[in-house]
């Protein structure tokens, strides 16, 4: 593909559409690779002026950059195509997809799926070997169900939705269009409900219903619990990655995103736009409000006021931990200052 013909593409999808470029520049392009892997016939991107040197340093023969005009004669000097936008990690992630598409299976079942006769399919829709469907599953159109996958009874599953080998969809869920399931999540499993009695623990059966809403992208071994009543919902277009955890009865907003090994309580409320950085835990109950931020390994014991950044155990903002941390650092400089002063002050006495 040309550089040029690749911006002419880029155009039609870019948030901001006045795109500038070098148009004497116009390589053939083969390929995408970051920066300090890319080669000659390779596109690759820098965000901010901090990556300059390796600007100077890549083999890459195109680029996209930010609009800063310094980056841009740069490029241009040392012999580089580019294309500028407001953000460029946003046009490269759209570009990867005129030189990468996923495996995309073509429609069709496999002769050892077992599909129970009440199930509801939708067209185009492919189920991969050793699948197992169980009673009044409802699928979409366009849906793909790779092999060893298992849908237990009266699931809905959204058009263009796609389930990964191994995952686990259990009774009564709600999967919307767009989804992504990946490899080993499980979907609508039992929450941790247990009744503590004098002779030890009573179940209590978990009777709700897990609902994820359109475009929700669950990571490999997840998990999301139904609760005993009521349900566990993702809103659209939330994005969990691998192995995080879902309590029964929580709620998690639109277009959140939870890195790795977060793990959410029970009937916690995590609202619109929050990041939730990896390894975060969250107590049962808890409120974190719209837009806030809360970074890695942090612990969070009480509600969360809107368009916060907090950190630690428990979490609290983040500008007041810097300076908290600070003074930590200087425990034992502050600490043998102190025993100084507390000698020096008993001898006087003396």
């Amino acid at each position: 593909m040309k550089f040029q013909e690749l911006i002419a593409c880029l155009g039609d999808l870019a948030t901001n559409n006045s795109l500038q470029s070098n148009p004497d520049r116009n390589p053939d392009l083969t390929g995408i690779a970051a920066i300090k892997e890319a080669q000659i016939n390779h596109l690759s991107y820098i965000e901010g002026a901090k990556f300059a040197s390796m600007l100077a340093e890549t083999a890459a023969s195109a680029l996209i950059l930010p609009q800063d005009e310094t980056l841009q004669q740069q490029a241009t000097n040392i012999g580089i195509a580019w294309i500028a936008t407001k953000q460029p990690r946003l046009l490269f992630a759209k570009a990867i997809a005129f030189f990468y598409q996923p495996y995309q299976p073509d429609p069709g079942i496999h002769p050892t799926a077992i599909i129970d006769s009440t199930t509801k399919i939708g067209k185009d829709v492919y189920i991969g070997a050793y699948a197992v469907i169980q009673q009044n599953v409802t699928i979409g159109d366009r849906v793909s169900i790779h092999p060893q996958v298992t849908i237990y009874p009266d699931v809905i599953i959204g058009n263009n939705t796609i389930l990964y080998s191994n995952s686990t969809i259990q009774e009564r869920s709600q999967i919307g269009a767009n989804c992504v399931i990946h490899s080993g999540a499980v979907i609508g499993a039992e929450g941790f409900g247990f009744v503590p009695t004098a002779t030890g623990w009573e179940k209590m059966e978990q009777s709700g219903y897990t609902v994820l809403e359109d475009g929700v992208e669950i990571g490999c071994n997840s998990a999301v619990d139904r609760p005993a009543v009521g349900e566990t919902r993702i809103k659209a277009n939330t994005k969990l990655d691998n192995l995080v955890q879902i309590g029964h009865g929580c709620t998690v907003g639109r277009n959140c995103a939870l890195a790795a090994q977060v793990g959410l309580a029970g009937g916690v409320t995590v609202e619109d736009g929050v990041l939730l950085g990896g390894q975060v835990g969250v107590a049962n109950q808890i409120t974190i409000g719209k837009g806030t931020i809360v970074t890695a390994q942090s612990g969070v014991t009480h509600n969360i006021k809107p368009d916060l950044m907090v950190t630690g155990t428990p979490a609290y903002p983040s500008q007041d931990f810097r300076k908290s941390y600070a003074i930590f650092k200087r425990l034992p400089e502050i600490y043998a200052g102190f025993k100084k002063l507390k000698k020096f002050l008993l001898s006087d006495n003396d």
